[in-house]
């Protein structure tokens, strides 16, 4: 659970700096010419990332990780939610200026049970963050050759249309969007 606890921290810290960088790099860029045609040829974004909704980690024993933030670590801790559509029950765990998401397999065919069968004792499975248009977002994210799992947006745990960009075109790290 250190481990656990150790890699959400780090998450949270490196993805906290980069929406940082995301939100700001735009305004910095067009400070750096004074020509007025330099900054009118920055494309404007149709959507805006937002905060960092959850870190998702993948638990092979729910009640135990329950337990831990729970009992241990005294945090409050959701009901336990099953998400057919997404093969995964789900329980939540509030911190204050984010949320940990505890995700454990249901059925076989699920992406959490997979997950499992490569990483044994868990770990961290995805980041979600949140956006303002997933629509226009998934629009512009396809025009720039950025691989979005589904056809079309799935209602997540949180009841609001949901979408996962590739690992591979995100560094390594599975990208949930959530509409906010």
């Amino acid at each position: 659970y250190r481990r656990i606890l150790s890699l959400v921290s780090i998450a949270i810290h490196f993805f906290s700096g980069l929406l940082s960088r995301l939100q700001t790099s735009a305004p910095a860029i067009r400070t750096l010419s004074s020509s007025n045609s330099f900054s009118q040829n920055i494309p404007s974004s149709l959507w805006k990332l937002g905060r960092l909704n959850h870190v998702a980690i993948a638990v092979p024993d729910l009640e135990k990780a329950q337990s831990l933030y729970k009992d241990v670590l005294g945090a409050q801790v959701s009901e336990t939610v099953a998400l057919p559509e997404h093969g995964v029950y789900v329980v939540f765990v509030e911190l204050g200026n984010t949320k940990l998401e505890l995700l454990h397999p249901l059925g076989e065919k699920s992406p959490i049970a997979s997950f499992l069968q490569k990483n044994k004792t868990g770990g961290m499975h995805h980041i979600c963050i949140e956006v303002d248009d997933i629509k226009a977002a998934m629009t512009e994210l396809k025009k720039k050759k950025i691989r979005i799992l589904s056809e079309e947006p799935k209602i997540g745990a949180h009841g609001k249309p949901v979408i996962f960009l590739h690992p591979k075109d995100c560094h390594g790290v599975l990208v949930e969007l959530e509409q906010a």
